[in-house]
C-alpha cells in the first residue's frame, strides 16, 4: 500500500477548517469531541500536516454548519499560497484582530489601528534582519580568527 502524503490542498482545507471553527467559536477540543478524534488531531487536520478523509470531512462540516464544498471553495481571488485571505485568517489571533477591527467604526481609528500593526511588524522585521546581520558578521570574525 502507498504512503499518501498531505500536500497544499489538505493545508488549504485543513486552514478554512480552521477558520470556520474559529469564527463559531469553537475550541479545537470540541470539535475533535464532537467527530471522535483528539484534539491533537484536529490540530494536525488544521495544519495540513493529516489529511482528512471524506467521511470524517463530511463529519467536520455538519459540526461547523458548512457544506464540504465549503472548505474547498477559492476565494476567487487569484491570491495563492502564504498570502491567501485563508492562511492568513488561519494565523492565531488573525480573526480575533479582524472582528475587533471591524467593531470600530471611527475610519480614523481604523487607519491608526492599520498603521500600528504593521509598525510593530516593520519593527520585528527589523529587529530580525539586525539579528542576522550580527551574526553573520560574529561568524566572519570567527572564521577569520
Amino acid at each position: 500500500m502507498a504512503i499518501r502524503k498531505s500536500g497544499p490542498l489538505d493545508a488549504m482545507v485543513g486552514a478554512k477548517i480552521r477558520m470556520f471553527r474559529i469564527n463559531r467559536g469553537m475550541s479545537q477540543t470540541v470539535l475533535a469531541e464532537r467527530i471522535g478524534v483528539t484534539f491533537q488531531q484536529v490540530q494536525k487536520y488544521e495544519k495540513g500536516a493529516n489529511r482528512v478523509g471524506a467521511s470524517r470531512l463530511s463529519q467536520i462540516a455538519s459540526v461547523l454548519g458548512i457544506s464540504v464544498g465549503d472548505l474547498f471553495e477559492s476565494s476567487g481571488d487569484g491570491v495563492s499560497g502564504l498570502n491567501s485571505p485563508i492562511h492568513l485568517l488561519a494565523e492565531p489571533g488573525a480573526l480575533r484582530v479582524l472582528k475587533a477591527y471591524v467593531r470600530t467604526t471611527s475610519p480614523r481609528v481604523r487607519l491608526s489601528i492599520a498603521k500600528l500593526v504593521e509598525s510593530i511588524a516593520d519593527r520585528e522585521m527589523e529587529d530580525k534582519a539586525s539579528t542576522a546581520r550580527a551574526e553573520a558578521v560574529s561568524r566572519g570574525f570567527r572564521a577569520q580568527g
